[in-house]
């Protein structure tokens, strides 16, 4: 009897040990979540999946006050739902902070994105837009919508930016990318687009003398624009032909913006008028007009303008080599060809555009 009251004496004074001991992790444990928030650190947790899902099934409530449609799902597993509500939150409809904003600013979807054209005057563009404060802009082509869609929005490369700073991207692959328009009007449906156009022709010569120097074992121009060279029939299936088809993918995009998103800047006034292209560029993303005529000078060697020195440089900027290579001797037949396969291509284009480019 009595060892059986020893026993129940030292089996409570056991527990009373585990629970004082219980309590103390606890209050350690306690102690550091509340030095960590206190911290800032809690912020950086990621959300819980039942967390993201509950929002994906509550309704976007638009600017205008008007309820959108209910999210729905555009494809069969639970990953790509998820990705697919994602990408349906524009811009303007929801808040577009997809990080932790800090003192420097936070990272957003792209207001702007320069979507076109290859070998138009992309690269020239954003380097002349981004000496401007205002203006935050990836300097790589981040391809998203084109290549890496499947990485889904939280995959954003995008720079950080203040407020009232406009967030900026270019991948001229966009404009000729069937699958573009629909993922980027899913990111937002107010994006601005700039489509940056070139004489077809001089952009396909070009195009081709910029694979020329990558593959120097290349077939004449001649041969790869032409299914036969005796009829004269156009290989529209050649890219540097098929890009320059540009009232056929900008169908493509207006089935899902308005022509009011757009802004079509002209390749040859980037050369030979860079201040005034530059005016109506920043007018259209309403920004001050801050580029001007002060921030350039004509490189005569490279046949293009470059940005003046800046302060505290020791030279002017100039796009790379790569830029205003001499273009190879075409046939006057060929390029007479080609251009008569391009005109009404181009009437088409003007008329959609409502801008005559002067090309004919």
């Amino acid at each position: 009897m009595g060892c059986s009251k020893w026993r129940v004496a030292f089996n409570f004074g056991h527990l009373k040990v585990q629970s004082k001991l219980s309590v103390f992790f606890t209050m350690i444990i306690l102690f550091t979540y509340l030095f960590y928030c206190l911290n800032g650190f809690c912020d950086s947790l990621p959300r819980p999946v039942y967390d993201q899902q509950s929002h994906l099934h509550s309704k976007i409530i638009l600017n205008d006050g008007q309820d959108a449609e209910p999210l729905g799902a555009f494809n069969a597993s639970s990953v790509s739902v998820v990705r697919q509500h994602l990408s349906d939150l524009s811009s303007n409809d929801a808040p577009s902070n997809i990080s932790i904003a800090n003192t420097f600013g936070s990272k957003k979807f792209p207001q702007a994105i320069i979507i076109g054209v290859k070998k138009g005057g992309t690269r020239a563009l954003l380097e002349f837009l981004r000496i401007h404060p205002d203006v935050r802009a990836v300097g790589a082509e981040p391809h998203f919508f084109d290549r890496f869609y499947e990485k889904g929005l939280e995959w954003n490369l995008m720079p950080r930016t203040l407020e009232g700073q406009i967030t900026m991207e270019k991948t001229p692959s966009y404009f000729i990318t069937k699958e573009a328009p629909r993922r980027v009007f899913s990111m937002s449906r107010h994006v601005k687009l700039i489509v940056v156009v070139r004489d077809p022709v001089t952009r396909a010569v070009s195009d081709y003398t910029q694979t020329l120097s990558k593959s120097p074992g290349l077939p004449s121009f001649q041969n790869l624009a032409f299914r036969n060279t005796t009829t004269g029939l156009i290989d529209t299936s050649w890219s540097a032909v098929r890009i320059g088809i540009y009232a056929k993918h900008l169908e493509n995009w207006l089935r899902y913006f308005p022509a009011s998103r757009f802004l079509f800047v002209s390749g040859e006034r980037l050369v030979s008028d860079p201040a005034g292209e530059m005016g109506r560029v920043q007018d259209f993303l309403g920004i001050k007009r801050v580029v001007t005529d002060k921030h350039f000078y004509f490189n005569q060697t490279k046949g293009f303008p470059c940005l003046k020195k800046p302060e505290g440089s020791s030279r002017p900027r100039c796009l790379g080599k790569s830029k205003g290579r001499p273009h190879p001797r075409i046939p006057s037949e060929v390029l007479l060809r080609l251009r008569d396969f391009y005109r009404p291509f181009n009437l088409k284009f003007y008329q959609m555009t409502g801008h005559n480019f002067g090309w004919d």
